[in-house]
């Protein structure tokens, strides 16, 4: 295996991006790698390398010495190994349009990112490969229940690398596997990438049900058929079952769709109890990429031809077609079939 890398950037400076930043900085520390995360705004980058906080979305959760940041994504770039990309799943093309020329030949892209690119419906590996012309063997996916907070707070946890080459998946995983956190590897990209990017409608749902009160009876109804559309979904685009049973999928589906801490479950809450989309976005301090990837899911699965009710359900709440009173009424009012048929 390759050594560890000399240095290592992260591409935002978020709650995940930051939090993904300790646990690389923690698991190298007696490599003498550099981590350094690029935030937008001075202030933050600041704090970062100062203080070693990030106080907007980590409180005062306490960074590693060999963790810095900077505004200037330049500066962060220079002679990285391994670039870690943060950023909103909707900013994406337009972030590496910007900085992509400055990301060094050679060097390993990962992504922590889990969502559908709205009108062209693609994965964000897909995106990194096409407006970068980089090698699939190059781009790699970190998922599973990766809750920022957790993480940050030390508390155990397991998650998947995956990349088409194994031997890459390894490298990256040797280089974020501190005591508190477990990389496992795949070579499952699209599937890993799929269940990372359903669950989160799923969350919605899960949320709008708690929202209008219903018990858990209906949330577990709601998870497991979750699940049936995720694996059929990611069945179809030529990811593997396996995967869905793995953290990837069922994991990372449980943890959003029942931590207090996913954005998704909240927004899906607060949608449920009766505000609107637009008071959603205002009370939201960070993205629920389930509201801008739940179209993209749904456009994806139908030119696949895969039933997914529940996603379906979601949109049209979002959209307006539909109410969230009506949404349960929806869903439980299809026709009657055998459980191992399509919802």
């Amino acid at each position: 295996m390759r050594p560890a890398p000399r240095k290592i950037a992260v591409l935002g400076a978020g709650s995940w991006g930051t939090t993904f930043a300790k646990v690389l900085a923690d698991s190298c520390a007696n490599d003498g790698t550099a981590v350094q995360l690029w935030a937008r705004r001075a202030e933050v980058a600041d704090e970062i390398t100062t203080r070693h906080t990030n106080s907007t979305y980590l409180k005062e959760t306490r960074l590693p010495h060999n963790v810095t940041a900077s505004d200037g994504a330049a500066a962060v770039l220079d002679s990285a190994e391994m670039v870690v990309l943060a950023v909103p799943a909707q900013q994406l093309r337009r972030q590496l349009r910007e900085v992509g020329h400055l990301i060094p030949a050679g060097s390993v892209i990962v992504s922590l990112m889990k969502g559908l690119e709205r009108e062209t419906d693609a994965r964000m590996t897909e995106v990194i490969a096409e407006e970068l012309s980089w090698p699939q063997d190059g781009i790699a996916v970190v998922s599973g229940p990766n809750l920022a907070m957790e993480i940050a707070r030390e508390e155990p946890t397991a998650s998947v690398v995956a990349c088409p080459d194994e031997d890459t998946a390894a490298w990256i995983a040797n280089a974020c596997s501190p005591e508190y956190f477990r990389p496992y590897t795949n070579t499952d990209l699209i599937g890993v990438e799929i269940g990372g990017i359903v669950k989160n409608v799923i969350a919605l749902a899960v949320g709008i049900c708690d929202g209008r009160g219903m018990g858990d009876n209906t949330k577990a109804s709601v998870i497991t058929r979750g699940l049936a559309e995720t694996t059929r979904l990611a069945l179809a685009v030529g990811g593997q079952l396996e995967t869905m049973s793995g953290l990837a999928g069922l994991g990372d589906l449980v943890a959003t769709c029942s931590s207090p801490l996913s954005r998704n479950r909240s927004a899906g809450r607060h949608l449920g109890s009766g505000l609107s989309l637009d008071e959603v976005n205002e009370v939201m301090t960070q993205t629920a990429e389930g509201i801008k990837s739940a179209r993209a899911v749904l456009d994806r699965a139908r030119s696949v031809d895969v039933e997914m009710p529940i996603t379906e359900a979601v949109v049209m709440v979002l959209e307006g077609q539909l109410t969230v009173s009506d949404m349960a009424e929806r869903l439980l009012g299809r026709e009657l079939k055998s459980e191992g048929e399509a919802s």
